[in-house]
């Protein structure tokens, strides 16, 4: 009883009472039947605007039509997928291909098999459960991220598949009602699938498969699916408050931009502005950095911003002056994290695979093409002209340089970064006044010439063992230090931590030909109050060589465990060994673990276990190639 006492304190002391106030009363709507009374299944259908009206009058997007400033360079890799999709196999989560069938229902997990009742209003639809494993897995194809896919290939090999991509669209709408089964359970989903609606019809708006009938349902499910956000964005701006609030905010914002001739969608687009502002305030730190402590969700919002911006631009609206200072500094920010030759981020904090709008053939871990098209909206420069900068109706921008080097710190989360030529040391050192996702406090990542050499292990997925997901999430999933294998906060249920780290304090320097970094943090503390990790991390200029010193404060006798995992691509030029600071050596526990560089992907990876119940101090080392 006390423990659960304690915890439910902890969680109203993290979360705050608005949060606790919301959960219950959401709860109390399901069971009284509120929510299916504010969202109706299936209403009546209604025609808002004739296609002839909505062709003579379009309101103004990225493009118009086939009209792209960019010149037609046919890529296999492209025609493949496309090639596939017509076959019935989607790349899901940017990495595997799955055999989903040319009739696919829309609601069957393809890895569990897994059938999600479709006629079911969406408040009674589980997200996890054993039976029908990761929701993800259903959702991923009905947000049509895949379009962009389907209407760069037609682009770039003049052909048209737009009968594919509007049966694609009403197959959805048919096999799914409004506001039943597991594809309107999430407010962001709906919002993305609409973002991505709205594509292929400005793309294809002149097809002739694009019919008055077929442009009556798409407009009177987007009108539904946008009632949805709005009548249930206290979840997503109370309740969760991440990049779904930013999506979804947004979208509504964008309604009365897109939609004029929807009814309600002035206020929804004024209400939504404003919420949008306050959530990037909110969100994104004073120093650019993001409150999911995660690189993918940061770039998701990235990709949101520059939607944002560059559509108020178009219009001749302006937001207020915070999105784009948040946005500058944002971009600052992942700037400093980028590898300069690979383009890559570490794959730190939570990962579900998101790359929402995929304009180039890059690798879903190069974010080289996101941060270049929010650099063109804000600065009308690049570092390197790619394609997706058409798709956004950008042109004759500037190509500049950008130079990283040195010490970068980010106080408000904690990131620590050292470039010195293409060699990168990562650190974080930061507390928490917003929700935490991994326990992961003063992990390192190590880069050199594009190559990850000590990473981080990733996500894999959310919904699986537990045995699975507390390592991935938690301590032993990353070059960090854990204190008699218990991770520095308590694991609650799903995304919920308990005893958040409250106090950290660090510095990164460079002074006399070294690099010094100095960290610390409270943690622990549900295995005994006033534990703190030190980690000293020094670096001479010009070599590649890490010393890296982990020492305690009130846990004499606790055995620690610091653990660091290796690139197996690249094992034979890593050299890694441990002491104690008294110069005893400690042998390696040598174990083949997994890595997760994409969601729902199992890697081989290799990991080095030292324990002691003294300070420790490892020296890692890369070695030049023969």
């Amino acid at each position: 009883m006390f423990n659960k006492l304690n915890t439910s304190f902890q969680l109203i002391r993290n979360m705050g009472t608005r949060y606790v106030a919301y959960r219950l009363r959401h709860e109390f709507e399901k069971k009284l039947g509120v929510l299916k009374t504010r969202h109706p299944i299936n209403p009546p259908f209604k025609q808002f605007i004739s296609l002839k009206n909505w062709r003579k009058e379009t309101p103004s997007f990225f493009f118009n039509g086939k009209n792209i400033p960019l010149t037609p360079t046919p890529q296999i890799s492209l025609k493949e997928r496309v090639e596939a999709m017509k076959q019935g196999r989607f790349v899901l989560f940017s990495k595997m291909e799955y055999e989903l069938g040319v009739n696919y229902d829309w609601v069957t997990n393809p890895v569990t098999g897994y059938r999600y009742k479709v006629k079911e209003h969406w408040s009674t639809i589980a997200d996890f459960s054993e039976e029908s494993g990761d929701i993800k897995f259903v959702w991923e194809k009905a947000r049509f991220a895949f379009l962009t896919d389907i209407i760069r290939y037609d682009f770039h090999y003049q052909e048209d598949q737009s009968e594919f991509v509007f049966k694609q669209i009403i197959d959805f709408i048919d096999k799914n009602p409004i506001n039943c089964g597991p594809n309107y359970r999430c407010s962001q989903e709906i919002s993305l699938r609409t973002m991505n609606w709205i594509i292929a019809l400005y793309y294809y708006k002149d097809s002739p498969n694009l019919t008055e009938e077929r442009f009556g349902k798409i407009m009177h499910v987007i009108y539904w699916q946008l009632h949805h956000v709005y009548h249930h964005i206290d979840f997503s701006r109370i309740a969760v408050r991440n990049n779904h609030a930013i999506t979804e905010t947004l979208m509504l914002y964008l309604s009365g931009l897109l939609f004029p001739f929807l009814p309600d969608t002035a206020k929804w687009s004024r209400d939504g502005k404003k919420w949008f502002e306050e959530e990037v305030e909110y969100q994104i730190y004073p120093d650019g950095t993001f409150l999911q402590f995660s690189m993918n969700y940061h770039r998701v919002v990235i990709q949101l911003l520059t939607w944002g911006i560059r559509l108020s631009d178009i219009h001749g609206k302006s937001f207020s002056p915070v999105v784009k200072e948040r946005a500058k500094l944002s971009l600052k920010f992942l700037d400093a994290c980028s590898d300069p030759v690979s383009g890559k981020l570490p794959n730190y904090g939570n990962n579900d695979g998101a790359l929402f709008f995929k304009w180039t053939e890059d690798d879903f871990r190069v974010y080289t093409s996101q941060l270049n098209d929010l650099r063109a909206v804000l600065y009308n420069q690049v570092t390197k002209p790619q394609e997706s900068q058409a798709w956004y109706g950008l042109k004759n921008l500037k190509v500049t340089s950008l130079n990283t080097q040195g010490i970068h710190e980010f106080r408000n989360s904690g990131y620590y970064i050292h470039q010195e030529g293409s060699v990168k040391t990562f650190l974080r050192c930061g507390y928490y006044k917003d929700r935490p996702s991994q326990s992961d406090n003063l992990h390192l990542d190590i880069w050199k010439g594009g190559i990850n050499y000590l990473w981080d292990n990733g996500t894999y997925k959310y919904n699986t063992n537990k045995e699975t997901v507390d390592y991935f999430t938690g301590c032993e999933g990353h070059n960090t230090l854990s204190v008699e294998g218990k991770n520095q906060m308590l694991r609650g249920g799903r995304f919920i931590w308990y005893y958040w780290v409250k106090s950290a304090r660090a510095k990164m320097a460079l002074d006399s030909g070294k690099m010094q970094f100095d960290g610390e943090l409270e943690a622990f503390q549900h295995i005994k109050k006033g534990i703190k990790h030190f980690r000293k991390v020094e670096k001479n200029t010009g070599e590649n060589q890490w010393l890296i010193t982990d020492s305690l404060e009130k846990a004499d006798g606790m055995e620690r465990s610091i653990y660091w995992h290796l690139n197996p691509e690249v094992l034979d030029l890593l050299e890694i060994n441990c002491e104690t600071v008294e110069g005893k050596k400690i042998a390696p526990i040598v174990e083949q673990k997994w890595h997760s560089s994409y969601y729902g992907v199992k890697e081989k990876s290799i990991r080095y276990r030292f324990s002691s119940a003294e300070t420790m101090v490892t020296t890692i080392k890369i070695k030049d190639r023969l």
